[in-house]
């Protein structure tokens, strides 16, 4: 795409401020927290309308327990056609009764409200992305498919699934969470986290009559939380959380079973791995005691690999032409990014330009809005390197 052309994309969005500002108070209105699927069926219907207003086929796949997935195809789109993936959530942190508490309010060129930056902005974004292409002529020789689930912020648990069938063939992902920083810096590198529940079991006895029968849990749960903790290596990017910690029966019984929930972020794989196993080596120091380890990583890392470089230099060239100059950031949250990565090209953090994700100054930076949703248009145009995809478990 040619500067000039890029320049009236840029133009054509930047007369529509005041809608993308309109549609992004519709659907912070529509109350969508994880696991509320009234909530969330109502924030999917305006989106799926916008989307059918753009001649796409909009599917709703429904979720077991956390929550439904909105795909979206360009009717029409040969069904083998490569396509690239334009993933986003609907789900939010927020309980019903925030709107009510803290509605949408403009200030300056704030935007603020539940929802509003992580991450309602970037599906707006998108909508107008796609909306422009069509508007101006422009085709996209990879046809862009809409993933939208309910449950992201919950861990993806039911729409894993259909995130990887997708990205197992698309040409590449763009992920349309919040940027980082008043830059806007797209996140090119993120952390996995793994999350595991350490048991360990003891021995009850009276702490008075018969001290010297019991095993108390809650005493070697002391060492083994020492051990966990030892783990972190803050140079390499990896921590070790203890979080939480249950159990004991009484003060006058030698407690037989302690439950201590653990996080773990890691910046690469590799070190997912070595950590996970050190984990699962926990041993016991008390004679008779038992520890069991249960869970693992949920989301890999989003990591910088040659097609994920391959990418951000490609949309660096594409910025050049709306004369934008991309910044990258390494993050320590994780997001369906990094799932997609596992399969595919991945770029994230293309959202909106704000600040206060999960924290009640949430807000976006109005005016950034049809700039960002410039960059994703011309992003959608870029021809595909045609690498083939390498899915990973």
């Amino acid at each position: 795409m040619t500067p000039a052309e890029a320049q009236v994309i840029a133009d054509w969005l930047g007369r529509r401020t005041d809608e993308m500002g309109a549609l992004l108070e519709r659907l912070i209105a529509c109350e969508s927290p994880s696991g509320d699927p009234e909530g969330l069926s109502a924030a999917f219907a305006v989106l799926a309308e916008e989307l059918e207003q753009l001649d796409y086929v909009v599917t709703r796949l429904p979720g077991p327990s956390a929550g439904d997935t909105l795909e979206a195809r360009p009717r029409g789109a040969p069904a083998e056609a490569d396509y690239q993936l334009l993933v986003g959530h609907m789900d939010t942190v927020w309980p019903r009764g925030t709107v009510a508490e803290r509605p949408p309010a403009v200030s300056g060129d704030q935007l603020s409200g539940p929802g509003a930056y992580d991450m309602k902005a970037g599906l707006v974004q998108m909508v107008f992305a796609v909306r422009v292409l069509g508007a101006l002529g422009h085709s996209p020789t990879v046809t862009p498919v809409v993933l939208v689930n309910g449950d992201e912020e919950a861990g993806s648990r039911d729409s894993r699934e259909q995130i990887a069938r997708l990205a197992g063939n698309a040409a590449r992902a763009f992920v349309l969470e919040p940027s980082f920083g008043a830059a806007g810096k797209l996140k090119t590198a993120r952390k996995g986290i793994g999350r595991f529940t350490v048991t360990v079991k003891g021995r009850a006895s009276h702490a008075g009559l018969a001290p010297e029968a019991g095993i108390s849990a809650i005493l070697e749960a002391s060492y083994q939380v020492q051990r966990l903790f030892d783990l972190n290596d803050l140079n390499r990017g990896i921590t070790v959380n203890v979080g939480t910690i249950d159990g004991g029966l009484r003060t006058n019984i030698i407690a037989p079973e302690v439950t201590a929930e653990v996080e773990v972020r890691v910046a690469t794989a590799a070190d997912g791995e070595a950590v996970e196993q050190a984990i699962r080596a926990l041993k016991p120091v008390q004679q008779g005691a038992e520890v069991v380890v249960e869970g693992g990583f949920g989301r890999p890392p989003l990591e910088r690999t040659p097609r994920n470089r391959a990418l951000w230099q490609a949309a660096e060239a594409a910025a050049g032409t709306l004369g934008l100059r991309l910044q990258e950031a390494s993050v320590g949250g994780a997001s369906d990014g990094n799932i997609t990565s596992l399969y595919t090209a991945t770029l994230d953090g293309l959202g909106a330009v704000g600040g206060g994700a999960h924290a009640v100054d949430e807000h976006v930076v109005v005016s950034r809005m049809p700039e960002r949703a410039a960059l994703l248009a011309v992003l959608l145009m870029l021809e595909p390197t045609r690498e083939p995809n390498h899915a990973r478990p």
